[in-house]
């Protein structure tokens, strides 16, 4: 087996808007739309992220297309976690502030609109003596 590509595809109340928090605020582009969906995609990342209005008569199966957001993170890896705190903290809702865990997993958690958790993280040095 070879795998091609890879996506994420959440079904939330707004897919429109949350593919517009997606572009606004961390790059991503537009590859198709229509009426409840959006995929979108940026060069640097591995994955396109999808998302559908919750209730689309074509999902399947219909047994879980309800909304997808307890228990899941879309979490990208950047290279400078505190300059994208510095530009998004006073312009998107914080779920997490910033922190930084003793294994060394820096991040914080943003909301978009329809609440789906993204988190952004930077692998630090551990704060704990190695072989712990």
């Amino acid at each position: 087996m070879q795998i091609t590509a890879s996506a994420i595809s959440l079904n939330v109340p707004d897919a429109a808007t949350s593919g517009d928090f997606l572009q606004q605020y961390f790059g991503f582009d537009v590859d198709m739309s229509s009426n409840g969906f959006v995929s979108l995609s940026r060069s640097d990342a591995a994955m396109n992220v999808i998302f559908l209005d919750a209730g689309l008569g074509s999902f399947k199966p219909a047994s879980h297309a309800g909304v997808a957001r307890d228990g899941i993170l879309i979490v990208f890896v950047v290279d400078d976690i505190d300059a994208q705190w510095e530009r998004l903290k006073d312009v998107v809702e914080i779920a997490t502030p910033i922190e930084t865990e003793p294994w060394g997993e820096r991040y914080f958690q943003v909301l978009d609109p329809n609440g789906v958790i993204l988190q952004l993280v930077q692998w630090v040095e551990p704060e704990w003596p190695a072989g712990e």
